[in-house]
């Protein structure tokens, strides 16, 4: 299977002959004209490495680069720098923002291709985080939390309700996995019961956390039991 890579660039012929180029090196590409559609298609799916231009209106590169290093889904995510920008100091900006690669245009199409397989290679080689080593990186925690919710559990019809403090819009995918959360099953079980994989409901549980602003499973269940949110 080919490494699917992302391609965030708001110019659209060189977006479309990088994407060209880089597909008929074999690679599966997705693009997209701006860090914002960017962002919102790794929501959907996550790629093996992202190459973004530097200079883009609304949220530039370095930019975007910040957000995906403060998301820990994509704390180790390859990331290629593209710009026009080939002064040492931008370079050393990009660096230190925690890019991987830095390649001024113009550039021979054939170094980023190379650029990329090296990159990919790389990451390949480094032991890999399964799926449990993301949903239990603590044993110790991973029980307690365990316990805390079934403790709520039985005291389900004993916690008053009241509207949340916020609205909140779940998608039908993310009320499913509420509601399986909050019955204590953790991913990998999730998972199964979806048919769907570990990563994707890592995905659906942080995002959970993110709309109801908690910050761990057993805080996600007591406010979606409090606030009637758990079907």
């Amino acid at each position: 299977m080919s490494a699917q890579l992302l391609l965030v660039d708001d110019e659209p012929g060189i977006r479309e002959a990088v994407k060209d180029y880089l597909q008929e090196s074999g690679f599966s590409v997705q693009i997209a004209s701006n860090a914002v559609e960017g962002w919102e298609l790794m929501q959907v799916n996550t790629p093996d490495l992202v190459i973004s231009d530097v200079m883009m209106p609304q949220v530039d590169g370095y930019q975007f680069l910040k957000q995906l290093r403060e998301d820990p889904r994509f704390k180790a995510l390859p990331v290629v720098f593209l710009t026009a920008k080939g002064m040492t100091g931008d370079r050393i900006q990009g660096y230190q923002a925690g890019v991987d690669a830095y390649l001024p245009k113009p550039f021979d199409p054939d170094e980023l291709v190379a650029i990329v397989e090296n990159l990919l290679a790389r990451r390949a080689a480094k032991p890999a985080t399964t799926a449990d080593d993301l949903e239990t990186p603590d044993i110790a925690e991973l029980a307690n939390q365990i316990a805390q919710i079934k403790a709520l559990l039985t005291q389900r019809n004993a916690i008053s309700q009241s509207p949340a403090p916020f609205k909140i819009d779940l998608t039908p995918r993310e009320q499913s996995v509420l509601n399986l959360v909050a019955e204590g099953l953790m991913n990998k079980e999730i998972a199964r019961r979806l048919e769907t994989s570990v990563r994707n409901v890592e995905k659906y549980v942080s995002r959970l956390f993110s709309k109801t602003g908690t910050n761990s499973r057993t805080e996600l269940v007591r406010f979606a039991l409090e606030h009637g949110l758990a079907k």
